[in-house]
């Protein structure tokens, strides 16, 4: 049996996941959380065979979560699951120890052979990603976007500020206090050598390295 730990803050996509791995024989879904936090606390609880993780969410996110619970449990297996149309994602992910990264437009064989796949020790891409993974190394004359030389926290920050939060709303969900969010736009803006919100919406669509959320 493999138990599945499935990590999702929106409810219709919790719903729609569990009704499909309910119907496969072998799989079972231990729990259900809503953060990057819960996911590491109940993969040392209960030692899932695949942790189904939600990229975009508030608190540590996915990215800060896999990184933690493969750390802990090195054992678990971390599927990226991401609605947005980005390319840096993926890379980040897998670099941090996740073995699949998928859409929540993959349909529901493709997400069963994901999980089927890496609890077996394998690894799996849809295909969707894959092949922007594969076009954004060669966009750009090769170049690689400038946006990887953000750190983790700060690509959240990024994107949450192409998502059009604001300030207050980016603290709140990040539980810092706004005067560390101002400290992570300036570092952003800095690193990125921009001077506002509407330059890092240009420069993230020129790279397609984040999709609006």
């Amino acid at each position: 049996m493999i138990k599945v730990l499935l990590v999702d803050d929106h409810y219709i996509v919790v719903d729609g996941i569990r009704r499909v791995l309910e119907d496969v024989d072998g799989i079972q879904v231990v729990d259900v959380v809503k953060s990057g936090e819960e996911a590491v606390k109940q993969s040392k609880a209960l030692s899932p065979d695949v942790v189904l993780m939600d990229v975009h969410m508030p608190g540590i996110g996915g990215l800060g979560a896999t990184k933690e619970i493969k750390r802990i449990c090195p054992k678990v297996k971390v599927i990226a699951l991401t609605a947005l149309d980005d390319s840096l994602y993926p890379v980040k992910l897998l670099e941090a120890g996740a073995s699949g990264y998928i859409s929540k437009g993959t349909n529901s064989d493709c997400l069963i052979e994901a999980i089927q796949s890496v609890a077996q020790g394998g690894h799996y891409i849809s295909n969707d990603i894959a092949q922007k993974m594969a076009l954004s190394k060669v966009s750009l004359n090769g170049q690689g976007s400038p946006l990887e030389q953000l750190s983790d926290r700060e690509l959240q920050v990024a994107q949450m500020i192409i998502d059009c939060k604001k300030p207050h709303e980016i603290a709140e969900q990040l539980v810092v206090s706004p005067k560390t969010v101002s400290t992570y736009r300036t570092r952003i803006f800095s690193k990125l050598n921009i001077e506002g919100d509407v330059e890092l919406m240009h420069l993230a669509m020129r790279y397609k390295v984040l999709g609006m959320g």
